[in-house]
């Protein structure tokens, strides 16, 4: 980069740590002020030096000085909060303008950022502007259902402790929502348009027609979590979220179509900006969203001056201009993301397109490129919230990303359309990329080598940095620095090689180790439970153990794409947490008792991934290929927890008949005796991770040859017990374990001989 872009830049870097400097400790009133004098000196002394790096230092300081002021000139608003004692659990009422979106949030409430106008505790009120966040529980997110941005919403509540470099003044959780009236004026009309448009989308097929208004105005509300989870392991996300690629589409198309009816380029710009102010409106002005509008219109300005250079000035202008005026989004990991997505397009993505063009043809290298330089610069950051390298995700955005322009453009049409039948054709062409754009996403999802793991934290995020920048350096192949071309080389061949072993391993390697006539697998998901069976091509799957990644990381070893039945024996974490993992992959799923709004809202996402539901209970029986299961409790008054447990007694021909016994304590075992005629049995899945809570007598009755048990490497709990693995041992059973043997599998062969396979060596 070019020292006179260095400078802007430096500017911008001084002012966003002093931001979050500021953010994290507001106290510091008194370096903001010797920070000005600072810059003042700066002055004196460059009016009789005369040298570039004076006038830098001036207005960096100066800018370090005005992020630290907006800060503390909340300081007193802070003061009076203090001064009514919130923070001892006093009861407030709050009346405050919504001024963001109302996120769900996974226990059925919400959290939305708002402006709070009065607050008042007791006799004690206080009036202003002050900044705050709002919780609420499920009953307050459905007295908020018709509320949005600019609704005036009355509220009481106790305020919670703010995280450090919250913007916040006071967090409240609400306990009961008073008043919460549908957003009037021009937020009211902004509200229309978008829920106008997700019910248009409505009859549409899916998952299409839930990204329609998720690529249009950001409202993944109709969005199956199938392909909401597709999204964000293929790299795509950014798609569905207001971000400066879905500005940067709308302005684009307003700036082409004026070039087209041939107006000057001073309109050109004049009309792009004017539709980006309405997008922002449309979408709510949240500072996520004002931060993408703002990316945008350097990218405008950045193309329409032909000067990537300019760009790089402006993109740091705007940075630093964004941060004086809101210190806080220095510590947000979107506003990180977008400058560094848009830094990499400015500087980056020429340099590598060059580069690229020494194997490829020009006209496949830049658009190769530019999603290139973003995974690059953006992938450090991203991995310090999922510890994860999408190896495809570049592939993902290249192929996805050309419908990603008219899905947004006809979206955004559909939405501020007036005529309905207008409306309704506009959603349906936006609907055909939007249905490639899914399409794109499940398939990149379902491939085993798609998602790398990586260490986490600030170690796997400098690690990845290193590998970013050898890998540029090797494709730009600067000439000055041949040593260090030459050291990157180096550096990407070796990890390339790394990750090519990784990668067979998991992906080839390890499915041919497993025996290919399993009957039953157990699947080492750490602490929790994920057991297979098949019969011919159809497979079951009885929970998903506690994290998605481990369950499909056991699936692509077993070789399973489908799943004909999912059993979820109970919902507690480590039975239930992994269930993403097979989202949109199951045919039937049958559960045990539902009792938290969490069971229910896990069991809707199944249904709406295409999934049909029943809840199980004594007797229930149906088939998954040649064999034939039978659900041996729950019973029907069974409370919902671990001895409400759906255990289950498969049988088939040329199958090892299995009683998989979920969670059970010794006494719902005792009840399941009494309750049903057990069986023998070839195979026996170890109630509740071989805990000491167990029912000797159970397993004397199915006297098993074969017993597995799921359970974690070091766990607090000292699963499995002795005493269960002593009254194993004492009827012979051989036992595997996945905290010691990894993988499980049970094969049968033709003369009913079972053979127990282990992922690990014994020793």
């Amino acid at each position: 980069m070019p020292r006179r872009l260095a400078r802007p830049a430096s500017v911008a870097a001084v002012t966003w740590a002093s931001a979050a400097a500021a953010t994290m400790c507001p106290d510091l009133v008194v370096l903001w002020a010797v920070l000005a004098v600072a810059s003042g000196a700066c002055v004196v002394a460059l009016s009789w030096v005369r040298r570039p790096a004076l006038a830098v230092a001036a207005v960096a300081l100066a800018c370090a000085a005005a992020a630290g002021g907006s800060v503390a000139a909340l300081a007193p608003v802070r003061a009076q909060i203090d001064a009514l004692q919130v923070g001892g659990g006093r009861q407030l009422e709050l009346t405050a303008v919504v001024v963001g979106h109302i996120s769900g949030t996974a226990n059925g409430g919400a959290w939305f950022d708002a402006t709070a106008t009065r607050v008042a505790a007791g006799s004690v009120s206080l009036s202003g502007e002050i900044p705050s966040r709002i919780g609420v529980d499920g009953d307050g997110r459905a007295a908020l259902a018709a509320s949005g941005q600019g609704s005036e919403v009355r509220l009481v509540g106790r305020a919670i402790p703010a995280r450090a470099g919250e913007r916040a003044v006071l967090v409240l959780r609400a306990t009961e929502v008073l008043s919460a009236p549908a957003p009037g004026g021009v937020w009211g009309w902004f509200e229309s348009l978008r829920d106008g448009l997700v019910a248009s989308t409505r009859g549409l097929p899916q998952p299409g027609a839930g990204l329609v208004p998720g690529l249009a105005v950001g409202d993944t509300s109709s969005l199956d979590a199938a392909t909401e989870t597709a999204m964000n392991a293929s790299s795509l996300s950014h798609l569905t979220a207001v971000s400066g690629a879905n500005c940067a589409l709308v302005v684009g198309a307003a700036f082409a179509a004026l070039a087209l009816a041939g107006a000057p380029r001073w309109l050109r710009v004049a009309g792009a900006l004017t539709v980006l102010v309405g997008f922002v409106g449309l979408v709510t002005p949240e500072p996520s969203v004002v931060r993408a509008a703002a990316m945008a219109a350097i990218a405008l300005l950045a193309v329409v001056l032909g000067r990537p250079a300019a760009g790089v000035a402006v993109l740091s202008a705007a940075i630093t201009v964004l941060l004086i005026a809101d210190p806080w989004l220095s510590t947000s990991l979107g506003f990180a993301l977008s400058a560094a997505a848009t830094a990499a397009l400015l500087i980056l993505a020429r340099p590598l397109a060059r580069g690229m063009e020494r194997w490829m043809p020009r006209a496949l290298a830049l658009p190769l490129a530019v999603p290139t330089a973003a995974q690059l610069v953006c992938g450090p950051l991203i991995v310090l919230i999922d510890p994860h390298v999408p190896l495809l995700g570049i592939a993902a955005n290249l192929v996805a990303d050309p419908a990603a322009a008219p899905a947004t453009v006809a979206g955004v049409l559909a939405c501020v359309s007036p005529v309905p039948w207008l409306r309704d054709g506009l959603t349906a062409l936006a609907w055909v990329p939007a249905s490639w754009i899914a399409a794109v996403a499940h398939t990149t999802s379902t491939i085993g080598a798609q998602n790398l793991p990586w260490p986490d934290g600030a170690v796997g995020a400098a690690l990845l940095a290193v590998v970013s920048t050898a890998i540029v350096v090797a494709i730009v192949r600067p000439r000055r620095i041949p040593c260090v071309t030459a050291l990157a080389s180096i550096v990407v061949t070796v990890v390339v090689g790394l990750v090519a072993g990784q990668v067979a391993i998991r992906t080839v390697a390890g499915p041919l180790t497993v025996p290919t006539t399993w009957d039953v697998a157990m699947c080492d998901v750490g602490q929790g439970d994920a057991t297979l069976w098949r019969s011919g091509d159809a497979v079951a799957l009885v929970d998903a153990g506690p994290e998605p990644d481990l369950l499909a990381q056991c699936l692509q070893t077993f070789g399973v794409a489908r799943l004909d039945l999912v059993v979820l024996t109970h919902f507690d974490l480590d039975h239930v947490g992994g269930s993403r993992a097979v989202l949109g992959r199951a045919a039937l799923v049958v559960h045990g008792p539902v009792d938290a709004p969490d069971d229910q809202r896990l069991l809707d996402d199944f249904a709406a991934a295409g999934a049909r539901l029943q809840q199980a209970s004594t007797g229930m029986t149906g088939t998954v290929g040649d064999t034939r299961w039978q659900a041996l409790g729950p019973a029907p008054r069974d409370a919902p927890g671990n001895d409400a447990s759906v255990a289950l007694d498969v049988v088939g021909p040329d199958f090892p008949r299995t009683v998989l016994l979920g969670d059970l304590g010794a006494d719902a075992q005792a009840a399941l005796m009494r309750r049903v005629d057990v069986p023998r049995v070839d195979v026996v899945k170890v109630s509740h991770h071989g805990s000491a809570d167990q029912d000797p007598d159970l397993y004397r009755r199915l006297h098993p040859a074969v017993g597995l048990i799921g359970v974690g490497a070091q766990n607090r709990y000292g699963h499995p017990t002795a005493s269960l693995l002593s009254t194993l041992s004492a009827l012979g059973v051989v036992v595997g374990r996945t905290d010691t043997d990894g993988d499980l599998a049970v094969s049968m062969d033709d003369e009913a001989r079972l053979t127990l396979w282990r992922a690990k060596p014994p020793g």
